[in-house]
């Protein structure tokens, strides 16, 4: 494995241990904190719902990508789809959802320790990048949590809930 795909591996591993104790070191009371003042107004339950429904997509989008698809469909609409997701697994009991997240990381590392450094250049659609190649997606699987964490971070701390941030990631020619 390159070098480059060795440090995916290692920062999956980093923060996925970082979500984990985050929601492991959460209170009862945390779990009903509202975090976000748009869309359905999710509650920080509501984000370990979503890692867990976006984990388990990208694995499916990169498996799309390396049998030569062209990534999420053209009128694919993240919102509605996370709309759908996210109460659905939400229902589930903290535990159930806390092995549902350590299993879809479990998923995501295998899946990056079968790729080769050309597979990095596979382009595809993704619904928030548009047209992209794999190396984007790759770091984006592990910022993305940390984007929605540091929105938690807020909410818990001042208890009142924010704006979503829309910091996406640079895609080319940062550093992982």
């Amino acid at each position: 494995m390159n070098d480059e795909l060795a440090l995916v591996r290692r920062r999956l591993d980093e923060e996925g241990g970082k979500m984990s104790a985050f929601f492991e070191g959460l209170s009862e009371a945390d779990w009903n904190q509202q975090v976000y003042v748009t869309g359905s107004g999710w509650k920080v339950r509501d984000l370990l719902a979503h890692f867990v429904s976006a984990e388990r997509t990208y694995v499916e989008y990169i498996g799309r990508l390396l049998r030569g698809g062209e990534g999420v469909p053209a009128d694919f609409d993240l919102n509605a789809f996370n709309e759908a997701e996210v109460p659905q697994l939400s229902r589930r009991s903290k535990d159930e959802l806390l092995a549902a997240l350590r299993q879809a990381r479990v998923d995501s590392l295998a899946t990056v320790a079968a790729l080769t450094p050309d597979d990095l250049e596979r382009r595809g659609r993704h619904p928030w990048f548009g047209e992209t190649d794999l190396r984007s997606v790759l770091k984006l699987l592990y910022r993305h949590p940390m984007i929605h964490m540091r929105d938690a971070k807020r909410a818990l701390k001042t208890g009142i809930p924010v704006e979503p941030s829309d910091d996406r990631p640079a895609e080319e020619g940062t550093s992982a």
